[in-house]
C-alpha cells in the first residue's frame, strides 16, 4: 500500500493524526474505491497500535468513507454521485452569494494573495503535480470566503464536500482540465478586480457545474470507483 504520509504534529492525538492522514488519502484517491483497507497494515505502516486505527475506521465509516463487513473486511466506499451532487448544489449557492459581497471590493492584500495563489497554480501546469495544485484550487476558493468574513461559511461547505472533493481530484486527469481551471480562476480573480458581479456569477456557475458535464466520461474511465 502506497498512500501519502505526514508527520504528527503536538497539537493532535494519535486518532486524530490516524483519521487525518486516512481521510486526505481517500479524498486524494490515493486509497481507491473499492479497494480493501486492513487495521493491521495501517498500524504497521504508521507505527501506531490498532485501537486509534480502529477508532479512525469507525468515524470514518459513519462519513460514508469506509464501509465495514463483519467477517469480510473494511473496503474504501466508492464514489456517491448523489452526494456529489448535493455539496456541489451547496457549494454553488454559498459561493455565488458570497460572490455578490465580494465583488462590492476587497482589500488589495486578498487581491494579491489571489494573484500570487494563480501564479502558483500556473506551475503545477509544468510539475503536473496534481495534490499541489489540488491544495492551491482549495486555498484560491478560501481566500475569496476569508476576504469578506466568511470563512466559516467555506468551513460549512467543507464539511458536505469529501465526495465532490473525490470526483475533482480525478478530473484533474482529463486532458486540459487543469489549465480550463485555471483560466476560469483568472477571470474570477478579473471579475472581482472590476467589481463585475454579473461576471463573477457566469464564470462561477460555468466552474462549479463543469464537473456534471464531466461525470459521464468520468465513470467512463473509472467504472470501478463509482
Amino acid at each position: 500500500m502506497k498512500i501519502d504520509i505526514f508527520p504528527q504534529t503536538e497539537k493532535t492525538t494519535v486518532g486524530e493524526y490516524v483519521y487525518d492522514l486516512l481521510k486526505m488519502n481517500i479524498v486524494r484517491m490515493k486509497l481507491e474505491p473499492g479497494n480493501r483497507i486492513s487495521e493491521n497494515e495501517i498500524s504497521e505502516l504508521l507505527g501506531v497500535s490498532r485501537t486509534p486505527v480502529r477508532e479512525a475506521f469507525i468515524k470514518l465509516s459513519r462519513e460514508g468513507l469506509l464501509y465495514i463487513l463483519p467477517q469480510r473486511g473494511t473496503y474504501i466506499a466508492k464514489i456517491d454521485l448523489d452526494q456529489v451532487e448535493e455539496a456541489r448544489f451547496i457549494r454553488e449557492v454559498l459561493e455565488s452569494a458570497v460572490l455578490k459581497i465580494v465583488t462590492q471590493g476587497i482589500s488589495d492584500e486578498f487581491l494579491d494573495r489571489l494573484d500570487a495563489n494563480l501564479e502558483e497554480q500556473q506551475k503545477c501546469l509544468v510539475t503536473r503535480d496534481l495534490s499541489k495544485y489540488f491544495e492551491l484550487d482549495e486555498a484560491f476558493h478560501r481566500i475569496i470566503f476569508e476576504s469578506v468574513n466568511k470563512l466559516r461559511t467555506w468551513i460549512v461547505i467543507d464539511q458536505v464536500n469529501t465526495q465532490y472533493k473525490r470526483v475533482r481530484i480525478l478530473s484533474y486527469t482529463f486532458d486540459n482540465m487543469i489549465n480550463s481551471l485555471i483560466e476560469q480562476h483568472a477571470q474570477l480573480v478579473e471579475a472581482i478586480r472590476l467589481k463585475n458581479d454579473e461576471k463573477a456569477q457566469l464564470v462561477i456557475g460555468n466552474h462549479i457545474r463543469k464537473l456534471i458535464h464531466e461525470q459521464a466520461d468520468l465513470k467512463a474511465r473509472y467504472p470501478k470507483y463509482f
